[in-house]
């Protein structure tokens, strides 16, 4: 990785400031493709909270699936990271490409000039590498998504600095029980393709949130098993699982549902799980403070996810 003192955790973990009228934020896109056409409607939201815009030099740059070249969309990033005029950085859209930065970034000008910088499903990978340089960051709606209101206020709220917690209805795997950690996490996949790296998930006094989409449920049978057997989900204080969309079976039937499937290499550990948080592929996708203390609270009547 580009920066050194990403390869432990901090710490002290930095919370970035709340926005406010007048700030500026950037939007740069370190994985798929995207056209001005599909960020335009993001660009007339955000304006109307008040808040100044600045796109990505190379934003609209286009190489195969990605938007530009690994040099351009790590250049992008980079700009905006080390700049200290903006308040914070969404990511326009997800798809694949953002693990191809890692090496190609230094974040440490975030510890300096802390901001927040926000997406999810492939971002995940720049969510791992935020919280061992000791960051705060949101997993949240992108641009491309803004035509869910529900998931759009929630980013809007988490950016101005808004309580984030939740309250969930129950659900028939969760496992009772109380913990305390720094959340973590986000899409399975991504953090399974992370494993061995020196962005690879920290789970040690974690609260870890997963999701996912369009997988076949062997896969997330694996991926699992993957984290259990490294020893990944052993060392989490709590799970907390948001949408498992667009699930994709086999020939023949895998025979349990992907909830199923976490809940059963999840249940022998004796932690709080949460089944049904709605965050991920799905609408509403609400914001998370990744990296932040919270309490999940499980109880036959509801969970609770308590920001600290």
């Amino acid at each position: 990785m580009a920066d050194s003192n990403v390869t432990g955790s901090s710490a002290g973990y930095i919370r970035p400031a709340p926005l406010k009228s007048g700030d500026t934020v950037g939007i740069c896109a370190p994985a798929r493709k995207v056209s001005r056409d599909e960020i335009a409607p993001a660009v007339q939201t955000l304006e109307s909270w008040g808040l100044r815009v600045r796109l990505g030099k190379n934003l609209f740059a286009e190489c195969r699936r990605f938007a530009g070249s690994d040099e351009q969309r790590a250049a992008d990033l980079q700009a905006m990271v080390d700049d200290p005029s903006l308040s914070a950085v969404l990511f326009a859209r997800g798809g694949y490409g953002c693990a191809r930065l890692l090496q190609r970034v230094s974040f440490s000008a975030l510890r300096a000039h802390p901001k927040w910088l926000a997406g999810y499903s492939d971002v995940t990978a720049l969510h791992l590498a935020l919280y061992r340089l000791g960051v705060e960051s949101l997993h949240a709606a992108m641009p491309f998504s803004f035509g869910d209101a529900a998931s759009v206020n929630s980013l809007r709220a988490a950016l101005f600095g808004q309580d984030a917690s939740q309250e969930l209805a129950p659900h028939e795997l969760n496992v009772q029980g109380f913990a305390e950690g720094r959340l973590t996490g986000g899409n399975l996949s991504v953090i399974y393709s992370l494993q061995a790296t020196p962005c690879e998930l920290l789970p040690d006094n974690a609260v870890l949130f997963l999701e996912d989409v369009d997988e076949y449920l062997y896969h997330i049978d694996r991926m699992a098993l993957n984290l259990a057997l490294s020893g990944k989900l052993g060392r989490v204080k709590a799970l907390l699982v948001g949408g498992m969309t667009e699930m994709k079976d086999s020939d023949p039937p895998y025979g349990k549902s992907a909830c199923e499937i976490i809940y059963e290499h999840a249940k022998p550990l004796n932690i709080p799980v949460a089944f049904g948080f709605p965050a991920g592929h799905q609408r509403p996708n609400v914001a998370l403070c990744m990296g932040r203390k919270v309490q999940l609270t499980v109880s036959s009547e509801r969970a609770t996810l308590q920001y600290l």
